[in-house]
């Protein structure tokens, strides 16, 4: 597959970025290399890499515990202190390898470490693959806020190599799923209208699907890389997605979600609100709605649910002003940004998605 040039980096594919790699590895003089994994793909991802890395570099792993519960600060000073206690200087090299926390917090660590240090990205899941790892964003949560301490700093390249998904449990593919969704939702209907009936798609073909998702998300990013303007029809589904999601994670008479399973959800509300501010039909939004319902099992919210989750939009990191903002869909296909919603559409939006 082609590879795909995003700002000042590359995203390789498959057995071309593994080329691409140790190409990169011979042209630039690292002093060391540092390979950050978590718990799961330390055992299932690391054996495939480190045989194809071609350098005579003293290789050190670093590990941390899976799970968005540990992508906080503590793990980062945890990893700048091994980093620092085994040598690395401003000539390291790292690489990141696993899903969305992985990469989000490794990029972060890289970033900081000795005022910024190279990296390259190699996602491993779905939703690392065609989000998180592309765009340049990196960061940490803060407490159950989601990536509320970040920067946007992009890698040296991203290495995309689908292999890796062999490994992955269905509801993570689902999860990564939703993101690819979004994108079609956000950009291209026909993209969108591929997955209508999820049943008859041909995933020997997925490849193809995950480098057109990246390709919009790059179209995206490539106009504003600092999100000021269009990055921001990103969060369509994420300014209450992430709401539900932080809300989740933080309370434990609740099964934490998945961030695709509360992007989803997210979606579903915000294409409900889109529909009552009259920018899509209401043909748009039962088609939006029940594909996404035929994916995602039902989340349930109890009505003492839904102040605390509206209470989280405060922080919601795209807000300005002290105003909540949403990027809502105008037509399947096209975007709105820059979108204030009153607490009843809101409260509106949650009965509907319960029917």
């Amino acid at each position: 597959m082609q590879s795909i040039q995003a700002n000042n980096y590359p995203v390789h594919f498959n057995e071309t970025g593994y080329e691409k790699l140790n190409q990169h590895l011979k042209e630039n003089k690292y002093s060391n290399l540092f390979i950050i994994v978590d718990a799961n793909t330390n055992e299932y991802c690391l054996p495939k890499l480190l045989p194809l890395l071609e350098t005579d570099l003293t290789i050190e792993i670093i590990e941390f515990e899976a799970g968005e519960i540990n992508k906080n600060i503590e793990t980062c000073i945890e990893i700048w202190n091994v980093l620092t206690e085994l040598g690395a200087d401003r000539k390291t090299l790292v690489i990141n390898i696993g899903g969305g926390v992985v990469t989000d917090l490794g990029g972060f660590v890289a970033s900081t470490f000795k005022r910024g240090v190279d990296f390259i990205h190699i996602p491993t899941t779905l939703l690392s693959m065609v989000d998180a790892s592309v765009g340049g964003k990196n960061g940490v949560d803060l407490g159950n806020l989601k990536n509320q301490i970040g920067v946007i700093n992009t890698p040296k390249m991203v290495l995309v190599d689908t292999a890796y998904l062999a490994t992955v449990p269905q509801n993570e593919m689902r999860s990564g799923l939703a993101e690819m969704l979004k994108h079609g939702l956000i950009y291209d209907k026909a993209y969108w209208e591929l997955f209508l009936d999820i049943k008859a798609i041909d995933f020997d073909q997925l490849d193809s699907l995950i480098h057109r998702s990246v390709e919009i998300k790059n179209i995206i990013v490539m106009q504003d890389p600092t999100e000021k303007n269009i990055r921001k029809s990103l969060n369509f589904g994420h300014t209450l997605g992430h709401a539900i999601e932080s809300y989740f994670l933080e309370n434990e008479n609740k099964t934490t979600l998945l961030h695709g399973e509360a992007i989803a959800v997210g979606m579903i509300l915000e294409s409900y609100i889109s529909l009552h501010k009259n920018l899509i039909t209401k043909e748009e939004y039962q088609q939006i709605k029940t594909t996404l319902k035929s994916i995602y099992d039902d989340v349930i919210f109890a009505e003492i649910d839904i102040d605390p989750i509206i209470e989280l939009l405060i922080h919601d990191k795209k807000n300005e002003y002290g105003t909540i903002q949403f990027a809502l869909i105008e037509g399947i296909g096209k975007i709105k940004i820059n979108q204030s919603v009153e607490n009843e559409l809101i409260l509106n939006a949650f009965q509907d998605y319960k029917s």
